[in-house]
């Protein structure tokens, strides 16, 4: 079984790597989906590889494959983390960047409709004005940014909560509440984004020149592993 669950692992992640590689960078299959989708699939399969690659090791590692093992967990950590960066960056459904203009068309047609459609109250409004000033981003240092964005993304759930509770006391009925909180929240956190998406894309080009090495590494240990593998014998069940 855990032979077993070392080449499915294996192959999951090759597969989700090249897959998705050939997707974004050959011309001719550019149109072959959404690159979103593509995405999801290889963070799929890059996710559940190194799960079964975990239990492959029978949660032993030594030799020169931990060195292999051990990427494999630094190019998920920043697996994570850079998903998490590449969410910041607003994109159209295709997979493509909006720039600066499109998305402060965007959050201008978001505030309009909340006054306009809407009519809410002072006390929202004041509240999604402070926090979603986007000068606030203005001088914050690269290292910092990282930081700020997680302490924003906390803050945005805290200024949610607080205009949930300004809409109950209100007489909207639920459905019309709960679309202001949608508007609301997509304004906040598009906002966010506004502000640090010079900050974020610059984060991201620096997050490709970490993950990249950790991932090289782990594909030319793991390929030494599985040609040893094969020399001494060990061919599952074939």
């Amino acid at each position: 079984w855990g032979h077993g669950f070392g080449i499915i692992g294996s192959l999951m992640m090759i597969i989700g790597v090249a897959i998705y590689m050939i997707r974004k960078r050959v011309r001719k299959f550019f149109n072959l989906g959404f690159l979103k989708y593509w995405l999801e699939l290889h963070i799929f399969l890059c996710t559940v590889g190194p799960i079964l690659v975990l239990y492959h090791t029978a949660f032993k590692f030594g030799g020169i494959v931990a060195v292999s093992f051990w990427s494999m967990v630094a190019v998920v950590a920043s697996g994570v983390a850079g998903r998490f960066i590449y969410i910041q960056i607003p994109r159209t459904i295709q997979g493509k960047e909006l720039s600066v203009n499109e998305l402060n068309d965007i959050n201008d047609d978001l505030t309009h409709r909340l006054k306009s459609e809407y009519s809410i109250n002072g006390n929202i409004i004041s509240k999604l004005e402070k926090h979603s000033h986007i000068d606030k981003y203005k001088g914050v240092g690269f290292g910092t940014s990282f930081v700020m964005m997680i302490q924003d993304y906390f803050g945005t759930h805290s200024v949610l909560r607080q205009i949930k509770r300004e809409l109950r006391k209100s007489n909207l009925s639920s459905e019309r509440a709960t679309e202001i909180h949608r508007i609301s929240k997509s304004k906040l956190i598009l906002s966010r984004r506004i502000g640090m998406l010079r900050t974020t894309q610059k984060l991201f080009r620096y997050w490709h020149i970490v993950h990249l090495p950790f991932a090289i590494t782990m594909f030319v240990i793991m390929f030494v592993h599985i040609a040893v593998t094969i020399i001494f014998g060990y061919k599952w069940i074939f």
